[in-house]
């Protein structure tokens, strides 16, 4: 197998580029099982065959998602290009996976309000979050004290889907639920102070230029994890934020007990936020800003979906009297 320091190098130059955490182990992961599938020969002796070999083996032996395949591909590219530094002339010959078009499911106002009225607690406030703001789960999750402003009833998203900020809006319904967790959150915190902890990770840029800032409490995460854990990246004991794997198991019951046979994840609540508002008669360019899609023609899909259904078509069928 290539050396144990390839690896190494991969996560440095991971690092170096501020991907997440995230990012970086799904990325040494693909490496891995490329390197595996090619029975440890080191990938400076292989080239667009092997690769291509390896991303049929993906799609025909394990039936994995084209999302998926072309994740494991960009993994493999990231080190041809960033590690071994290999200029790809190659490259246009590998086939990517073309991912279907597909609608997202989005659920009624009531099927919405049944979900939420079987879901507490804090999985239940976030779950209320997203579809309230439109939130990603992991924004949701991710959201430091010092990003939720009570006084201009906004929530500022830091470092959302392709690193880019942006507001969206902070409903009244969750002013004080939100105001309750986050004092749940600060008495957690200062705990952690009395006991020699409360740091928090952040973005390097921050914490080289903010040498106390992770032990701020504005710097916090407002749905922190119960427990604290040791940082992968550095070894350093951190109070992490909630796994996104609780709320998703919350979500899911709830669903399957209201009865609802529709596919209900997390992020169903933001199609549903996107597409009740155009029901309501709001801009598509305001959900388009509020979503944080940098192009229009992906916000566009809601229309395909609002209540109306068939494109607001009335049947012919409909017409004739019965």
């Amino acid at each position: 197998m290539a050396e144990p320091r390839l690896l190494e190098r991969v996560r440095d130059a991971l690092r170096v580029r501020h991907y997440s955490i995230r990012t970086e182990q799904s990325y040494v992961q693909w490496i891995k099982r490329y390197i595996l599938f090619h029975r440890k020969r080191h990938p400076d002796e292989m080239g667009a065959e092997e690769l291509a070999a390896f991303l049929s083996h993906l799609a025909r032996d394990k039936n994995v998602a084209a999302s998926t395949q072309n994740q494991a591909l960009a993994a493999i590219l990231f080190l041809y290009r960033h590690v071994l530094g290999r200029k790809l002339p190659w490259i246009e010959d590998v086939v990517r996976a073309k991912r279907p078009a597909r609608l997202p499911e989005v659920l009624t106002a009531d099927e919405v309000g049944a979900v939420l009225r079987l879901m507490d607690g804090v999985n239940g406030l976030v779950a209320r979050l997203l579809y309230g703001t439109g939130l990603r789960i992991l924004e949701a999750l991710r959201l430091r004290v010092r990003d939720v402003d009570f006084e201009y009833r906004q929530i500022v998203v830091r470092a959302g889907k392709g690193n880019k900020d942006r507001v969206t809006v902070l409903p009244e319904a969750l002013r004080e639920p939100l105001m309750g967790q986050i004092e749940r959150a600060r008495a957690l915190h200062d705990g952690d102070l009395r006991e020699g902890f409360g740091r928090v990770w952040l973005p390097f840029a921050l914490a080289r230029k903010y040498r106390n800032a992770e032990r701020e409490w504005g710097w916090q995460y407002v749905f922190p994890s119960i427990r604290r854990a040791r940082d992968p990246r550095d070894g350093t004991i951190r109070r992490h934020h909630l796994d996104e794997g609780n709320v998703q198991r919350a979500v899911r019951n709830a669903a399957r007990r209201v009865g609802i046979h529709k596919r209900v994840t997390c992020h169903t609540f933001r199609h549903c936020f996107a597409t009740h508002l155009l029901e309501a008669g709001q801009d598509i360019r305001t959900i388009q800003e509020l979503l944080g899609h940098k192009d229009v023609s992906t916000t566009m899909i809601y229309t395909h979906v609002i209540r109306r259904g068939g494109r607001g078509v009335r049947s012919p069928l409909d017409a004739m009297p019965r």
